[in-house]
Order: C-alpha cells, then sequence, then structure tokens
C-alpha cells in the first residue's frame, strides 16, 4: 500500500467514527502534514476531542488533553524543576507538553502566561526551564478548542498569538440527516461495549517515520509560478487592499502576516496531496484560504458596524483578485 493510500484509509476511518464533521477532519490531517497546529471554535458536543484523539490512536506517539483553567500555572503545562532530596539535586519533570499530540480543551479559560508558555513551545518547538533547553517530539501537533457561547471568566488570545496557528476553524452544528447518523452509531458502540463483543481489528499505525515521508511528500507537490503569484497577491490584498477594491480599504484595518504567506502554501500542498494530485490548483488555495486568513485579518470599525465578519471580507477578496 502505497503511503497515500495510508492516509486515505486513515481519512476514512476518521469519517466513519466521526459524522457530520468532515471539514476538521480535513483539516487534522492537512495541519499534520503541513507541521502546524490548529484551533478551533464551536459549541460543546461537537466531537472536537474525539476527533484529534482517534487521529491519535492511529498514529506512533502520545497524546495528552489539558484542560485549561484559570488556576492553571505555566509549569502544569511546561514541567518544572523538582528537588530531589536523596541527591540533593533538581531534576527536570517533564509537564504534559512532552507529548505527539496535544489537546488544549478552552484555551481562552486559562491566564496570559499559561496560553503564552503553549504558544511558545508551539512556535520554538521547545522548553526552556532556567538554564535548559528540552527539544519537544518532532511530530508535535496541538489542537486548541474555544466555546464561542461562554465570554465570562475567559481570556480571549491577543491576535498576534494567534497568528502561531496555522489554522483556525470554525464548526456548526451537524445537519439533521448528520445527526440521526451520529445517534445510530453512538447507540450501536454502546450496544457493542455492553455486550463485550471482540473490538474490530484495528487499523495498523501510521509510523513517524510515515509522517516524515508524508510531509516531505507534500513539501514535492509541484506548484506553478503562477499559482505562487496567486497566493503572494492575496497576501497583499489584505495589507494595500486600496490597489484591488475600494471596499476592501474601508474594511481592512490590518492585513495577514508572512506566516499566512507560508501557512497557504503548506496548506495548499496538503489539500491537493490529499486530493490524490501531484499539482496545486487555484482551487486548493481557495478552500484553504478561509482557515488560515480567518484569525490574521483585523477589521475596520466600519467592517463591523456594515455586519460583516472575516469570512464575508476573505470571499470578497477572492473576487477581486485574479488567479494568475
Amino acid at each position: 500500500m502505497s503511503l497515500r493510500d495510508t492516509f486515505q484509509q486513515l481519512k476514512q476511518q476518521l469519517q466513519n467514527q466521526i459524522i457530520g464533521q468532515e471539514t476538521l477532519l480535513n483539516r487534522l490531517l492537512i495541519a499534520l502534514l503541513a507541521d502546524g497546529h490548529l484551533l478551533v471554535e464551536g459549541p460543546p458536543g461537537l466531537a472536537k476531542t474525539k476527533a484529534i484523539k482517534v487521529l491519535a490512536d492511529q498514529m506512533e506517539g502520545d497524546f495528552q488533553r489539558i484542560q485549561f483553567t484559570p488556576d492553571l500555572l505555566p509549569a502544569d503545562i511546561t514541567g518544572t524543576d523538582i528537588y530531589q532530596q536523596e541527591s540533593g539535586q533538581f531534576s527536570f519533570q517533564q509537564g504534559p507538553v512532552f507529548n505527539h499530540f496535544i489537546l488544549s480543551d478552552e484555551i481562552n479559560r486559562a491566564p496570559a502566561k499559561v496560553q503564552a508558555a503553549l504558544l511558545e513551545a508551539m512556535a520554538e518547538r521547545q522548553v526552556t526551564v532556567g538554564n535548559t533547553s528540552y527539544s519537544l517530539p518532532d511530530t508535535f501537533l496541538v489542537m486548541a478548542t474555544q466555546n464561542p457561547i461562554e465570554q465570562e471568566g475567559t481570556y480571549p488570545l491577543p491576535e498576534a498569538q494567534l497568528d502561531r496557528f496555522l489554522m483556525h476553524i470554525q464548526l456548526t452544528y451537524p445537519s439533521a440527516e448528520a445527526e440521526l447518523q451520529i445517534l445510530r452509531l453512538i447507540r450501536e458502540e454502546q450496544k457493542h461495549q455492553l455486550s463485550q463483543a471482540e473490538q474490530p481489528e484495528p487499523l495498523p499505525v501510521i509510523s513517524q517515520q510515515q509522517i516524515r515521508e508524508a510531509r516531505q511528500s507534500v513539501l514535492d507537490i509541484y506548484m506553478a509560478e503562477p499559482i505562487e503569484h496567486y497566493i503572494v497577491h492575496l497576501v497583499d490584498a489584505t495589507r494595500r487592499p486600496e490597489k484591488y477594491d475600494q471596499d476592501l480599504a474601508s474594511w481592512i484595518e490590518y492585513g495577514v502576516s508572512p506566516r499566512a504567506t507560508l501557512a497557504l502554501d503548506r496548506c495548499a500542498r496538503a489539500h491537493a496531496w490529499l486530493s490524490e494530485r501531484d499539482f496545486v490548483t487555484p482551487e486548493d488555495v481557495q478552500a484553504v484560504l478561509p482557515d488560515v486568513f480567518r484569525h490574521r485579518l483585523l477589521l475596520k470599525y466600519e467592517a463591523e458596524a456594515a455586519g460583516l465578519n472575516s469570512d464575508q471580507v476573505i470571499a470578497h477578496l477572492v473576487q477581486k483578485v485574479p488567479v494568475s
């Protein structure tokens, strides 16, 4: 079985267990292939936790869930030096961040220092305690969640820190048809557990080496020069919107950072690879564009007064920037 077939089988397995959240599953795989992190926003009960846990179960590596609360300390995330009375020396006790797959549940419930500790680990791929730096695993994927329906007692992530996330996903409730499938799936799983029947044969675990090879394969996807120019023009339209459209100029306060350019390139390549193509199309770029730009674009008051959100501005931007 080829590497791409292995990931297609993984994708199908995820879709069989997580109903009605195809976008989340696709973006999780893209983040894994593009070596980035996800910020997922949506109401409770949409299988956000289950999605990354099911993914981690099929991967060689460890999974850790961190519940963010107001009393959490940075050392609770990164670890700290512990005094060993027997030896009279300090030894480093690793925190939960030293795992391959991390679920940061309700990240906006923790104070800024705790958020910064995690975001530093995400950006630098290391943790520094005292004068010593400790490297994190090569495969290091953080999926942070936010609950949009509760604002009291939360600490919103600053815009500059949001830039550390590869993509920002917004989830909605599943359709009625998908809800019916979820109902039946959970019922069957509960019956299966109560009957103590034999568990189905698990899929072969994808190794760390296979993940590295898949990432290299994604980087080898062909991207024509006009597609590269298209990506750059999309980014430029957020920074100098007056060149493209006066409405954009009246709506956009700050454009996206260079991280957005790199993220758009990697995500478009991963999207093409998962679509079983060896080249990137403008449709690949447009498919991931909202998730890459959504948390990086700052709008003016005029846009908010007109009832526009980032997604609507991004949709308008796509119309105004021609494909090279």
